[in-house]
């Protein structure tokens, strides 16, 4: 089971656009996402969904427009604190090949600086459907098996936010199902998830949209 979080924190963003050069990625995007609610980002291939994730996590920076994240008590959290709230699923996502699914997350709570012990990394493991006393390097994982250890290791610090691109590519069914019974549990434990998707299933968890235009 998930813990349940004491305060959540809400995303709010404004006439967000975004440009390379002349090239227009997306203009004028409104929306917000509370504790507890999942916010659907879905368009065509190109329409910037990607983009989208990258400047409401803070990643990248909008052309125009004002991305917020505010605590339930009202007060605003700092661009540079975001991180600290943050756990992002996307398919650029490094895992270390020549690591074992322990040995990797290990290593993120080194280089994090979280206070992760090896009891709570094995559960976690447990938990995404992982053996955690395998010893199979990651390069011998399936696909699907990549991805979950990738959704493991979002999960490391117990995020208040949860960024999820395209979370059920390559999983197969009985993956599929458990992300979704997952993401349920972070949804009743007061979790605020972005969910960028045009997987009709995963459309379905949304509580707000934001669709882009191709």
């Amino acid at each position: 089971m998930v813990s349940a979080v004491i305060t959540g924190i809400s995303i709010s963003f404004s006439d967000l656009a975004k440009r390379y050069d002349l090239r227009v990625i997306f203009r004028s995007v409104s929306g917000e996402v509370l504790p507890g609610e999942v916010l659907v980002i879905n368009g065509p291939n190109g329409s910037g969904k990607s983009t989208l994730m990258a400047i409401l996590c803070g990643l990248l920076r909008p052309s125009r427009g004002e991305v917020r994240y505010r605590r339930q008590d009202g007060s605003i959290v700092p661009r540079d604190r975001w991180r600290r709230h943050l756990g992002v699923v996307a398919p650029a996502m490094a895992v270390y090949e020549e690591l074992t699914a322990l040995e990797n997350l290990g290593f993120f709570v080194r280089v994090r600086g979280l206070s992760v012990g090896l009891e709570q990394q094995r559960r976690l493991l447990e938990r995404v459907g992982l053996d955690p006393d395998r010893t199979t390097p990651v390069r011998g994982y399936s696909t699907g098996m990549a991805q979950r250890l990738k959704i493991a290791q979002a999960l490391l610090h117990s995020p208040e936010v949860l960024f999820l691109d395209e979370p059920g590519s390559n999983l197969d069914p009985a993956g599929q199902d458990w992300l979704e019974g997952h993401v349920a549990e972070l949804i009743e434990a007061g979790r605020t998830i972005v969910l960028a998707t045009n997987d009709r299933r995963e459309m379905g968890w949304g509580s707000r949209r934001v669709a882009l235009a191709g």
